[in-house]
């Protein structure tokens, strides 16, 4: 399981601990019914989550580009470009994290002030001009690439006869745990987001923060070499060997 291919999955599996944590921290917050880390505790707070978020969704574009190349131009992928398209999402997602504790945009807290993240309430100049290039590059372009791959990834599966794992799946979980959120950030650049009631603008948070167990089903368990992994680590015993190729599709 130690391909270059399964480093990509490994990134979005860091990323995604990385939102489960975040979560986590919300979680106990909530509990208590206020947040006890004070103002610098939700700077940092907002900064890894966002920056573990854009990671896990440049993450599952990356292995889409991945999978376009294994099963389109049957290249195989090296371990020098898997290490540095690693580098480049962290880096590029640390990058836009980083913005609003610079005053490009702005980490508060979100509608029920038991967690932090990215501040949409005002709508301002500061706040569109952070959110629309940051969109763009970290959320649209990431759907443009996992369409693109899957799609031709299809239309080879389709040729060939063969249907190795279901290709529009990746992009519409994407979709469904990301979108509302993305929406909701870009209403707020147009009109007011606090004529909404706070329980509502809460919804599309906690629908993204379930993308970590979305994507454990897709990536991992869905994948029947990973299954045999972990069947082993549990038990002691090895599954029948999978007769494909030790990849994680």
């Amino acid at each position: 399981m130690r391909t270059p291919s399964n480093f990509l999955v490994l990134s979005l599996a860091a990323a995604d601990i990385g939102v489960s944590m975040n979560a986590f921290v919300a979680a106990f917050s909530s509990f208590l019914r206020y947040w006890p880390y004070g103002s610098e505790g939700c700077q940092t707070h907002g900064f890894q989550g966002f920056v573990t978020a854009l990671a896990s969704i440049s993450s599952c574009a990356a292995i889409a580009w991945d999978r376009y190349h294994q099963y389109c131009t049957r290249t195989k992928l090296q371990w020098s470009t898997a290490i540095t398209v690693a580098v480049v999402v962290w880096g590029f997602s640390a990058f836009w994290s980083a913005m609003p504790l610079l005053g490009w945009g702005e980490y508060d807290y979100e509608p029920l002030r038991t967690c932090c993240t990215l501040d949409y309430t005002k709508g301002d100049r500061n706040f569109i001009s952070f959110l629309l290039p940051m969109a763009f590059f970290n959320f649209v372009i990431p759907v443009f690439i996992m369409y693109t791959s899957h799609q031709s990834v299809a239309q080879k599966f389709k040729k060939t006869g063969q249907k190795k794992f279901n290709t529009g799946l990746p992009l519409k979980s994407l979709v469904i745990c990301w979108g509302p959120y993305s929406l909701l950030c870009l209403y707020a650049a147009v009109e007011d987001a606090t004529l909404i009631s706070p329980k509502l603008r809460m919804i599309p948070a906690i629908l993204a923060k379930t993308s970590p167990a979305i994507n454990a089903l897709i990536y991992s368990f869905g994948n029947e070499n990973y299954r045999g992994g972990i069947w082993q680590f549990l038990t002691g015993q090895k599954m029948e060997p999978v007769q494909t190729e030790n990849k994680t599709k």
